[in-house]
């Protein structure tokens, strides 16, 4: 609100809003690891593929570093100085007559070129078993989580959403949860490769030589204080980067849902730069994370330069003085440059685990919402038809409201009845209706189904007997026919009298395709009353016994809505039992109700029929002169 009309305020869209848990709400520095690991549960549900990607990908590094004993052994064997090498090749020699240029080759010569192959062709066997099995848990795991959290999502009451934009949860589904099954095939294959390689060295150089091995491994302690250097400072960066690029999906798909307003008010460029603003973050994010990442991966090739520089200069000594052969001073440096890539990789690994843990503190937070609308613990199924729906003293507040939306409602509905609920914008009429719904629960009074508490019963069979026309009707991408049928396996004749019933079946006839036409995204290619129109059709497929319309006819116009209403309340639809509740701004739609209940700032003023209401004269009366154009100007 403006003060008076001389105070300015700049307005905008919330392009972040999201749950977060606690320690997304601090600004402190995080270690990698307080979320990520969260991911392996989901893959420990594939435990045996598991087992057999680990044992493979151990089996592949092993195999990785035996050529390179092969190529010492063989340097120690070929070496001059072995009186075993020229008398090996005068005792064990065959001859090769298609090349008899290259002369003798021995037995031990032709071993030593068949295990190093041998061991390439195993590595490869090895690493290709282990990659297929870790991409295919990475896959699965990846759809768990992203079913989780979609579950976990739908479980939450509609009040959770009015206050997140769609585009960043989808942010949330899609890019977040994809970056965590990279965790799984890429990090993992990675982490195991490490290990099992320094293993693996250390213990084969420890057998050659341990002081050479302890000079080689000795410098790479440095590493520590560097990992932890860096995964305090980037993960920040990350984190910030996961909601900028929710936040900028948030705004695209804002936009493109509201494509016509923004260019009715030429407002393209003033998108663009919201557009521009978020993506900017993005980019500032990103940089600053590449400069702590771009001082932390060179630190890793000085501290290997120490090593490696040692181990040449401490392993010449150690051969020149004899403590070492040397092929094992070739296997030295032949396994400490294999080490190279280990570590560079160790680099890049905890740079994409920074990003993990960023996407995964955003999964997990949406993985463990709990909705505060569920089943009350001892609830039964709704099993008899809906009788009576009544309202016993509710009051209500919306969760980001402290002021009373329903003051004190009653109000009854029984079989057979229309009800119509009218007044001005904000007085709670809609309100009644999500509480009927359960969308929400009142902070005092009971909602009562069948005089009995509707928290009584599970909230998946009361809706099963309530049909609902929001007063925005929604339509899903896809077909006329899915829309109406929408999450029902039912007959094409099924489809088309629930169409008639509603009025649709007559535009529906005059469209190319029918039933299999598209409307688009949130139906767009069809007009307002087309939309309403399939809404109620969808509402009556179900033959609910409670029928709520909100709004659902202020799209109609007179006639397709006297039309509906004869359909409805004389009998041919089948349900001659049905309640019907209507929340109207137009009077004309509940003139007919059996009741109607006038409502101002959340509480019912008067209540009666059309006639009643009028002789009154008070707040119906007076809306349905205005409306008829009977009050005096």
């Amino acid at each position: 609100m403006s003060d008076g009309g001389h105070s300015k305020s700049k307005r905008g869209l919330d392009i972040t809003s999201i749950s977060k848990d606690a320690s997304d709400l601090q600004d402190e520095k995080q270690v990698v690891g307080r979320k990520i690991w969260r991911v392996f549960p989901y893959v420990l549900r594939y435990w045996q593929r598991a087992l057999g990607g680990l044992l493979a990908n151990i089996g592949a590094r092993i195999f990785d570093l035996i050529p390179f004993i092969a190529i010492g052994m063989a340097a120690d064997y070929y070496n001059p100085d072995n009186p075993q090498f020229t008398d090996s090749r005068v005792e064990n020699f065959v001859t090769i007559d298609a090349i008899p240029d290259f002369g003798p080759i021995s037995s031990t010569e032709i071993g030593f070129g068949l295990l190093i192959l041998m061991s390439f062709v195993i590595l490869a066997v090895f690493q290709g078993f282990s990659n297929q099995l870790w991409q295919s848990i990475a896959y699965k795991a990846q759809h768990d989580i992203r079913m989780d959290a979609t579950k976990s999502l739908l479980d939450m009451e509609a009040s959770y959403f009015e206050t997140r934009q769609t585009g960043n949860l989808m942010s949330v589904l899609s890019a977040d949860v994809a970056q965590l099954e990279d965790i799984i095939s890429d990090s993992t294959t990675s982490i195991i490769r490490i290990f099992t390689t320094l293993i693996t060295a250390f213990v084969i150089l420890y057998w050659m030589s341990p002081t050479l091995c302890m000079i080689l491994f000795g410098p790479l302690i440095m590493i520590v204080p560097m990992v932890i250097w860096f995964s305090t400072r980037v993960q920040r960066k990350y984190r910030k980067q996961r909601e900028s690029t929710g936040g900028i999906i948030a705004i695209l798909e804002n936009v493109l849902s509201g494509i016509t307003i923004v260019q009715a008010y030429n407002a393209t460029s003033f998108e663009s730069r919201r557009v521009e603003n978020q993506s900017g973050n993005y980019r500032d994010q990103a940089v600053q994370a590449a400069f702590i990442r771009n001082r932390f991966i060179p630190g890793f090739h000085i501290v290997a330069g120490i090593s490696f520089g040692l181990l040449v200069s401490a392993g010449g000594w150690l051969m020149n003085s004899g403590q070492i052969s040397v092929g094992q001073f070739v296997t030295f440096l032949l396994i400490s440059t294999r080490m190279t890539m280990p570590l560079w990789i160790l680099g890049m690994l905890l740079n994409q685990l920074q990003k993990g843990e960023a996407a995964s503190r955003r999964v997990f937070a949406v993985i463990d919402l709990q909705p505060s609308i569920y089943d009350r613990e001892g609830a039964v199924p709704l099993e008899a038809p809906i009788s009576s729906i009544s309202f016993d003293n509710v009051s209500f507040a919306y969760p980001s409201s402290e002021y009373n939306v329903l003051n004190g409602i009653n109000m009854v509905a029984s079989s057979g009845q229309f009800i119509g609920v009218m007044g001005h914008t904000g007085a709670g009429k809609s309100t009644i209706l999500k509480l009927i719904e359960r969308f929400y629960e009142p902070q005092s009074g009971k909602v009562l189904i069948n005089n009995t508490d509707i928290n009584e019963f599970s909230i998946e069979s009361v809706r099963a007997k309530i049909g609902f026309v929001s007063q925005d009707p929604f339509l899903f991408y896809g077909t006329i026919g899915d829309n109406v049928s929408y999450a029902r396996d039912v007959e094409e004749s099924e489809i088309f009298n629930a169409l008639e019933l509603a009025g649709a079946s007559e535009f529906i006839s005059q469209l190319p395709n029918g039933l299999d036409t598209m409307v688009g995204d949130r139906g767009v290619m069809l007009s307002g009353g087309q939309r309403a129109r399939i809404s109620l059709a969808r509402a009556l497929l179900k033959d609910p016994d409670l029928l709520i319309l909100d709004e659902a006819s202020a799209a109609l116009d007179a006639e397709t809505e006297r039309r509906i209403q004869q359909s409805l309340f004389d009998g041919s639809s089948g349900k001659k039992q049905r309640i019907t509740i209507a929340v109207a701004h137009r009077l004309a739609t509940i003139r007919n109700a059996d009741e109607i209940i006038a409502m101002v700032d959340g509480a019912i003023v008067e209540r009666g029929k059309h006639e009643e209401l009028l002789s009154n004269e008070n707040v119906y009366a007076s809306q349905w002169s205005i409306q008829t154009g009977e009050l005096d100007s």
